[in-house]
C-alpha cells in the first residue's frame, strides 16, 4: 500500500480477498451517481492492528483491509470536522 499524506489527498485504502467468492458485489455507478460500491466479506476476524502505527490493517479467513489511519484518530484525537471513532479500544 503507498501512503500518502491523509490530510492533502485523502486516505488510501486496500482491499485483497483470496478468492472471488468473498465478493458480493462492485458497481462502478451508483444510480444517478457517480459512486463506486464495493460490497464482501473479510471473513472470520484474525487480527486487526497497527502497522508501524499509520496503517490500520484488519485480517479476516477471507481477505485483508488496509487503511491509512493513524493509531490516535482512531481514539477519537483526530482534529475536528473528521470522524473518529470516540475511546475506541486498541485493534
Amino acid at each position: 500500500m503507498t501512503r500518502t499524506d491523509g490530510a492533502k489527498k485523502g486516505r488510501i485504502f486496500t482491499v485483497e480477498l483470496k478468492s472471488r467468492a468473498a465478493l458480493r458485489s462492485a458497481s462502478l455507478s451508483n444510480g444517478n451517481q457517480e459512486g463506486v460500491l464495493i460490497e464482501g466479506t473479510l471473513g472470520r476476524l484474525t487480527s486487526a492492528s497497527f502497522l508501524d502505527g499509520v496503517v490500520l490493517e484488519v485480517v479476516g479467513s477471507e481477505g485483508v483491509l488496509r487503511l491509512d489511519l493513524q493509531r490516535q484518530e482512531i481514539r477519537g484525537n483526530a482534529p475536528r470536522g473528521r470522524a473518529g471513532t470516540g475511546g475506541g479500544e486498541d485493534a
